[in-house]
């Protein structure tokens, strides 16, 4: 089973693209950790609270390394490497376990989705007007792990088809 990240900036269509894929290869896909934990939160998020978002993400990692499927791929919609990020971002530290982690090298490939759709304000979304910037740092970190990834750009059905296409150009 392939293990395919998609990642990208906040409201890139990841969540959607990560369902659309796993219902198309008939495959599981595994939701993004952080949205509920942040929106079940009272009090604005804490290093801590971050802390336990990678924890939980590293658990969904382990439960995929050490449970394979029949399916082909299984999608994560989001990893570690946006986790570093804020962690970096917002506190200016990372913690030990999320490096090693990483270092790990779980990931197959990455799906990298282009702030090319509209921005949808919601209440955890932060940065709307720093799409770019966060897209541009996700995708040094992808290159830094020397994995394979594709951006994938596209709006409605056209996204979908181009992330099809990319998985189909990636060499497993």
């Amino acid at each position: 089973m392939f293990k395919i990240a998609i990642i990208g900036p906040e409201s890139t269509g990841k969540t959607a693209l990560a369902k659309q894929l796993a219902e198309y290869y008939n495959a599981p896909w595994v939701p993004e950790y952080a949205r509920d934990y942040v929106e079940n939160l009272t009090n604005p998020y804490t290093y801590e609270d971050v802390c336990n978002i990678a924890l939980k993400q590293i658990e969904f990692e382990k439960f995929y390394e050490n449970n394979a499927s029949e399916a082909k791929f299984v999608f994560f919609d989001t990893d570690l490497i946006i986790t570093k990020v804020w962690f970096s971002y917002c506190f200016d530290k990372i913690p030990e376990f999320l490096l090693d982690q990483l270092h790990s090298g779980f990931f197959d490939a990455y799906l990298l989705c282009a702030p090319d759709l509209p921005w949808e304000p919601d209440p955890v979304r932060e940065h709307g007007e720093d799409r770019e910037y966060f897209f541009n740092w996700y995708k040094r970190e992808i290159e830094e792990t020397k994995k394979a990834y594709v951006i994938i750009t596209g709006v409605g059905d056209q996204r979908m088809k181009n992330a099809i296409t990319a998985l189909q150009s990636l060499k497993f």
